[in-house]
């Protein structure tokens, strides 16, 4: 499907993007152009050390903020495909920073669907965060925004056949700024902090986001948010798999944080479908037939009030599973 076709990564200098980067050259090498828009050029220096012109002449970096609209216009100018990974995701950064945080996270996601509407881009795929689910901080609060501002697009976009569609999934093991390399990093100092004892966290890999966000660029509608069926751990779990001979110090839960984080809250249970590896929360209002929809993926609906969070999951992380997830996704020269 990729195939002839030009993509653009926001945010594709971070942990995320580097990956559904190197899952489209190996899986999709005959694409026309891959640009990659941060506003980051170290990281745009380093990244184009990996991927050299003449190995990889497709590959754009185009340096680029999601709160400037006239150059995401530019940027996505011949654009089929957006994947809008950009973000201000540090919970306690956005609540000392709201403004900010509101204007990429909220400002920036408006200006990537006015440029997409302002070009020729067909299919866009926005990814969330299971904070955006019944938020308590900011940083929720302005991805919930961003979902709704994606979702709505559909209902606005005339005779233009461009669809857009969210991903949302809990952490993603190993990426910059997530538990487990802090804890590693930690490590050596002998103490890990924990924030609360009962706290628990999904867990999906780089490459478990990866396989999410390219369904949902070639399977989506329009206006769907897809949801992964993943398994939870216990942050003591994580202490323990990472620095069993560590000290584990309870320091209290930081400010804008759950002790649980969810998915799917019982007032979107009205409107959720089970799709097998998938759930999905469908649009209120769409412009297309849920019966079609329904029989095309064999979608079942679930129970009115079901809720899908990290506490109440079926399915656990185990300290030696983990420890092998981290050797896998995280770290290969990790032992204990």
């Amino acid at each position: 499907m990729l195939e002839g076709k030009s993509i653009l990564i926001t945010g594709g200098t971070g942990s995320l993007g580097k990956a559904l980067t190197a899952h489209i050259f190996k899986n999709f090498p005959d694409i026309k152009r891959l640009v990659i828009f941060s506003r980051d050029e170290q990281k745009q220096f380093q990244m184009a050390q990996e991927y050299p012109a003449h190995l990889y002449p497709q590959i754009r970096f185009f340096i680029g903020d999601v709160r400037d609209k006239e150059r995401l216009i530019r940027a996505m100018k011949g654009i089929d495909y957006v994947i809008h990974a950009a973000a201000m995701k540090h919970v306690p950064i956005a609540e000392y920073n709201p403004d900010e945080c509101v204007k990429t996270n909220i400002h920036g996601a408006q200006n990537v669907i006015d440029a997409c509407f302002e070009t020729s881009v067909s299919r866009v795929v926005a990814l969330s965060t299971d904070k955006a689910c019944a938020p308590i901080n900011l940083y929720g609060a302005t991805k919930l925004a961003s979902d709704k501002l994606f979702v709505a697009a559909n209902n606005i976009k005339g005779d233009n056949p461009i669809r857009f569609s969210v991903v949302r999934y809990g952490n993603v093991m190993g990426s910059n700024g997530s538990v487990i390399p802090f804890f590693i990093n930690r490590k050596k100092e002998g103490v890990l902090p924990i924030t609360d004892i009962n706290m628990t966290r999904f867990n999906i890999s780089l490459q478990g986001g990866v396989d999410m966000v390219m369904h949902a660029l070639f399977e989506a509608w329009g206006g769907e948010i897809f949801i992964p069926k993943i398994p939870s751990y216990r942050i003591t779990d994580v202490a323990e798999a990472v620095g069993p001979e560590c000290e584990h110090k309870v320091i209290g839960i930081r400010p804008g944080e759950k002790v649980h984080e969810e998915m799917i809250t019982p007032s979107d249970s009205f409107y959720t479908y089970d799709l097998g590896k998938y759930y999905t929360i469908l649009p209120a209002t769409h412009n297309w037939k849920l019966e079609d929809f329904i029989g095309k993926f064999n979608a079942v609906k679930v129970q009115e009030g079901f809720a899908y969070n990290s506490g109440d999951n079926t399915e656990w992380e185990t300290v030696e599973g983990l420890r092998t997830l981290i050797k896998e996704h995280v770290d290969h020269t990790f032992e204990v």
